[in-house]
């Protein structure tokens, strides 16, 4: 099978991306040290890390605004690295952050209406409050 150079090109960038991305999740994360040997215990830590990574890239497109390719480390200094209050009652969980500068992006993007059941706290109802 032959392919073109611009072809191989393309996918060689995909890679590197790919690449870019794992790591960028690892030096964020400090997995750069892991704490064991052992295989599996590699294999958790790295799974892991890929769904937070994965987690802030869903962020970035939600919020979008130029975020889409912005590091782990930058969308967590903007939106994550925040105070709330936390209030929990019988029926929901309110979660009231401090008013922010970044804080107009997450209401444009609808996290404002927030309003879901976390199945694991008896099916509370989860809301956030946005300053």
């Amino acid at each position: 099978m032959t392919r073109s150079a611009s072809h191989l090109i393309g996918r060689y960038a995909q890679r590197m991306l790919i690449e870019n991305n794992i790591e960028d999740g690892i030096d964020f994360f400090h997995m750069d040290a892991l704490s064991s040997a052992v295989a599996m215990k590699v294999n958790c830590d790295l799974q892991l890390t890929l769904v937070a990574s994965s987690l802030y890239r869903l962020l970035a497109v939600r919020v979008g605004n130029g975020y889409e390719s912005a590091k782990s480390r930058h969308l967590f200094r903007d939106f994550i690295d925040a105070s709330a209050k936390v209030t929990i009652t019988e029926r929901e969980i309110v979660v009231r952050f401090q008013k922010r500068a970044h804080n107009p992006l997450l209401i444009a993007s609808g996290f404002d209406e927030t309003d879901v059941a976390v199945p694991w706290l008896g099916n509370k109802r989860l809301r956030l409050v946005l300053g």
